[in-house]
C-alpha cells in the first residue's frame, strides 16, 4: 500500500496559497448543467479503492488527525439542545483536545480549534457569547432545516433573522423537488437569493445527497448552487435515511474543480452525517487532496460536520501516544 507521508522540503505547489476570496457566482448556464455526466459504477469504484490505496499510519496519522480536528464544524443539532449543551459544547471547540494528550504528543504549542460550532438558529447569541475572543466562527442551520419544506419567503425570512443574530456561517438545506423534477433555473434562482439573505455570512448549501435520487442530479445540483454562489457545497444535514457517501462526494469534488478550473472561483466542499470515526475523516481528507490537491484541506476550503467524530479521534490520538485505547468517556463532548 502507498503511504502518503509530509515531504522534508514541501515543492512550491504544495505551499498554501492565500485565503480564497469568496466565491461570486457566475450567469445561470443551463447547457453547463446539461452536459454534465455522472458514471455510477466509475465513481463507485474509484471511491472504494481510493482509502486502501492511500493509507497513512504512525506518526503521519496523528499529523493528519490533528489536521482533522481543525476541519470540524463541531455541531449539535438535537431537539433537546439547551443553552447548557451549546456552552458545554463551545468549551469543547476551545479545546478540543486534552492539553495533557497534547504534551504527550510534542504539540502542545499548537493553536488547536475546531473550525466551527454549528447550532440551532435560537441558539446563535449563547454560541457567540460562549465563543467570544475565540476567533471560532458561529455557523447555524436555516431555510426549512432538514427539509426545506416550508415556504421560500419563511425560509428567507429565517436566513435573515439568523444573521442578524450573529451567525457567521448559515448552513441551508435547497428544495430537493427541484432537482427531482429538474427546474435548474429554479434552484439556481433560489439560492441565489439565499446568498443575498446572508450578506457577509458565508453560504454552505446543503444538496442532502441521499435523497437526490441519482449521482448526475448530485453533480448537477453542486454546480448549480456554486454558479449560484455557494461558497460551500455539503452533502447532507444528518437527517436522511442516507447521509454522506464517498461516491456522491466524489461526484461533489470532481464538480467544485470543473468550476475552479472554468470560472477561478474555489468553493468549499463539506461532508456531513454519518462521519463517526477517525478513519471516516481520514478518507474524506485522503479523497479531497487526491481530487483537489493539498491546498483544500484547510479550514477555508474543507469542514467535516460531525458531532462524534471528535471522541474518536482523540481515542487515535491517545493510542499513537500511550499504544493503549482508551474508553470514550476519557474524551467527553456534551
Amino acid at each position: 500500500m502507498a503511504r502518503t507521508e509530509p515531504r522534508a522540503r514541501p515543492r512550491p505547489r504544495d505551499l498554501p496559497s492565500p485565503a480564497p476570496e469568496r466565491n461570486p457566482g457566475v450567469p445561470f448556464d443551463l447547457g453547463w448543467v446539461e452536459s454534465v455526466r455522472a458514471n455510477r459504477s466509475a465513481l463507485e469504484r474509484r471511491a472504494a479503492t481510493l482509502p486502501g490505496r492511500r493509507t497513512v499510519k504512525q506518526q503521519w496519522q496523528a499529523a493528519w488527525l490533528l489536521r482533522a480536528v481543525t476541519l470540524l464544524d463541531l455541531t449539535t443539532l438535537a431537539g433537546d439542545d439547551t443553552p447548557g449543551t451549546v456552552r458545554r459544547l463551545c468549551a469543547k471547540a476551545r479545546q478540543p483536545v486534552r492539553p495533557d494528550l497534547l504534551a504527550a504528543l510534542g504539540v502542545a504549542h499548537l493553536p488547536l480549534r475546531v473550525a466551527a460550532v454549528c447550532v440551532y438558529p435560537a441558539l446563535v447569541p449563547v454560541a457567540r457569547e460562549a465563543l467570544a475572543g475565540s476567533g471560532i466562527p458561529v455557523a447555524a442551520v436555516a431555510a426549512g432545516f432538514p427539509s426545506g419544506q416550508m415556504p421560500f419567503e419563511t425560509r428567507l425570512r429565517e436566513i435573515e433573522w439568523t444573521v442578524a443574530q450573529g451567525a457567521d456561517e448559515i448552513d441551508v438545506v435547497i428544495a430537493r423537488s427541484l432537482v427531482l423534477t429538474g427546474r435548474w433555473r429554479e434552484l439556481y434562482d433560489e439560492v441565489r437569493a439565499f446568498r443575498e439573505a446572508c450578506g457577509p455570512a458565508h453560504l454552505k448549501v446543503i444538496l442532502a445527497t441521499g435523497e437526490l435520487g441519482t449521482l448526475r442530479n448530485v453533480a448537477r445540483a453542486a454546480l448549480v448552487a456554486m454558479m449560484a454562489g455557494a461558497d460551500f457545497v455539503k452533502t447532507s444535514t444528518g437527517k436522511e435515511a442516507v447521509n454522506a457517501t464517498l461516491p456522491a462526494g466524489l461526484a461533489m469534488v470532481r464538480m467544485v474543480r470543473a468550476f475552479a478550473e472554468r470560472t477561478g472561483h474555489r468553493v468549499g466542499f463539506k461532508p456531513a452525517g454519518g462521519i463517526r470515526t477517525a478513519k471516516a475523516a481520514l478518507d474524506w481528507m485522503i479523497l479531497v487532496k487526491e481530487e483537489l490537491g493539498a491546498d483544500w484541506i484547510r479550514p477555508e476550503l474543507f469542514r467535516l460536520g460531525a458531532s462524534t467524530l471528535l471522541t474518536d479521534i482523540e481515542r487515535q490520538l491517545e493510542h499513537h501516544a500511550t499504544g493503549r485505547y482508551s474508553a470514550a468517556h476519557r474524551h467527553p463532548l456534551p
